[in-house]
């Protein structure tokens, strides 16, 4: 691979991302995307329909439509718990 100017060649993609500063942000909407294949995975699995998972999380369609929205990163973690719960499932934070 020969240099053409481009100061990231070489680099990791986690790297590029820190020197973006954009690391955190793709983290994000990264892991939100993977809870809620998650969360999609096991409502097929079980059978629930999503106005019954909806029921289950006192929320409105709207609400759980906007959880499944894989473009919407913005979820509160008591969303995403109440998700969870709602598949027999728990979910687990921890700092790494």
């Amino acid at each position: 691979m020969h240099d053409d100017g481009n100061p990231h060649i070489g680099e990791s993609f986690d790297s590029f991302l820190h020197a973006e500063g954009l690391y955190d942000a793709v983290t994000a909407v990264a892991i939100k995307r993977v809870l809620v294949l998650q969360i999609e995975q096991e409502m097929r699995v079980q059978g629930i329909s999503k106005s019954e998972m909806a029921r289950r999380m006192k929320t409105s369609a709207t609400q759980l439509g906007r959880l499944l929205d894989p473009s919407n990163d913005r979820i509160q973690l008591d969303t995403l718990v109440k998700a969870a719960s709602a598949v027999g499932r728990s979910l687990s934070v921890a700092l790494v």
